[in-house]
């Protein structure tokens, strides 16, 4: 559930750091000389933050598909038969899905 909530707050940041770059960069167009190389440099720098932002996301999701992988590979090793009788009730059931088309 924290996984579902971080990563909206994470889109939800991002949307947010967007929208404040698009401002800045509209008032950069508007303005002429050092308050438009200003509003450029504090638009580079959100933008800065985003990615680090971003990538301590993406970060954060690596890990935990690696640790939901590590789980589901220790459980099919301490329980390979359920992990075969698994396998082929889902496989019958897309058997079935596919014979009614």
């Amino acid at each position: 559930m924290d996984e579902v909530r971080n990563r909206d707050k994470l889109v939800a940041d991002a949307k947010v750091v967007l929208d404040d770059v698009e401002s800045l960069l509209k008032q950069a167009a508007a303005a002429s000389g050092q308050q438009a190389h200003d509003l450029r440099e504090r638009a580079a720098e959100t933008l800065h933050r985003a990615k680090l932002r971003l990538q301590e996301g993406q970060a954060a999701v690596a890990e935990n598909t690696k640790a939901a992988a590590r789980a589901t590979d220790d459980w099919v090793h301490a329980h390979p038969w359920g992990a075969i009788g698994i396998g082929a009730g889902v496989g019958f059931l897309i058997g079935l899905l596919v014979s009614r088309r």
